[in-house]
């Protein structure tokens, strides 16, 4: 296996990064303002994470892995880099069930919803109104 580069994505490349969500995470859609982390193995796209800005915020939204990569560790690679670049108190995301544990490894930890800033709150709630089942994660260095 050959090593894996990652590179905060500029945003003119921004067509690489749909072309990826639309194979691997349909129904993403990133925007040219986000900060956009990708994973490379031989120049090419493995895994993507992206963090939407809300106010002074960003929630980490968006992550993926190539469907043929998967449980290879890409992803946690991909928050190891995070966690060393860019990761910052102001973080929050809003976990699957089945991956907070997977997230927790990371340095986020669980909160209660009325933890979450109010422009956050407003969008976590309008996500589980549509039935998404989403826990509340903030980042928190020190849990890394």
């Amino acid at each position: 296996m050959s090593t894996l580069h990652f590179e905060i994505l500029p945003p003119i490349k921004i067509t690489l990064i749909k072309r990826f969500y639309k194979e691997h995470y349909t129904g993403t859609k990133p925007k040219s303002d986000d900060l956009i982390v990708t994973a490379y193995e031989s120049h090419t796209i493995v895994g993507v994470v992206r963090f939407r800005h809300v106010a002074t915020y960003r929630l980490l939204t968006g992550m993926a892995v190539a469907a043929e990569r998967r449980y290879q560790g890409i992803g946690s690679q991909l928050l190891r880099y995070c966690r060393k670049e860019i990761l910052s108190a102001t973080d929050y995301c809003f976990a699957y069930q089945h991956l907070e544990s997977f997230y927790q490894r990371s340095g986020f930890t669980t909160i209660p919803i009325d933890e979450l800033p109010a422009e956050l709150k407003t969008l976590y709630m309008r996500y589980t109104e549509q039935g998404k089942s989403l826990i509340p994660m903030h980042y928190l260095a020190n849990n890394a």
